[in-house]
């Protein structure tokens, strides 16, 4: 197939960018055969296809704080920058995606017109809704109808 996707099927297994992947000379032409992750993975446990080593500070103080923070360590109040709320974003995310997610089917369903769905959008944006379920409860407060099909199919989507 090219080396192309041996490079980038490489890098993905092995937790890497494609720029660190490397092949050996010997093994070009079984990485530019290879098409799918089986015939990737077994150039990488045969070595033909490697990833460079990643570059890390050499000095010990370096090693003893990466183990320290790998154990849990150094995350007390005085090593952190930025309010909890800046700390935590990757559920405050996770749930607007969703909950947009929601809103985005309503619409395409032409259960909501454009109206509530700007409102509603605008309500999800400034964290109203905890979760998608209070979405649809306040869109069924509204007068909205969603059948309880429509509703538990949302709800898990």
């Amino acid at each position: 197939m090219g080396l192309k996707l041996a490079r980038r099927l490489a890098a993905d297994m092995l937790g890497r960018g494609e720029s660190s992947v490397r092949f050996k000379e010997g093994s070009l032409a079984e990485a530019q055969k290879a098409i799918t992750r089986e015939d990737v993975r077994r150039l990488i446990t045969s070595g033909g296809i490697y990833a460079i080593p990643k570059k890390r500070n050499k000095s010990i103080h370096g090693l003893v704080l990466r183990m320290k923070r790998a154990g849990g360590r150094r995350r007390g109040r005085g090593s952190r920058s930025g309010s909890l709320k800046a700390r935590g974003t990757v559920e405050h995310k996770k749930r607007v995606r969703g909950q947009r997610r929601v809103l985005a089917a309503l619409k395409q369903s032409d259960a909501i017109d454009n109206e509530a769905f700007k409102k509603l959008y605008r309500l999800v944006k400034g964290g109203t809704f905890p979760s998608k379920v209070s979405l649809l409860n306040r869109i069924r407060s509204e007068g909205i109808k969603i059948s309880d099909e429509q509703f538990e199919k949302l709800r898990h989507a």
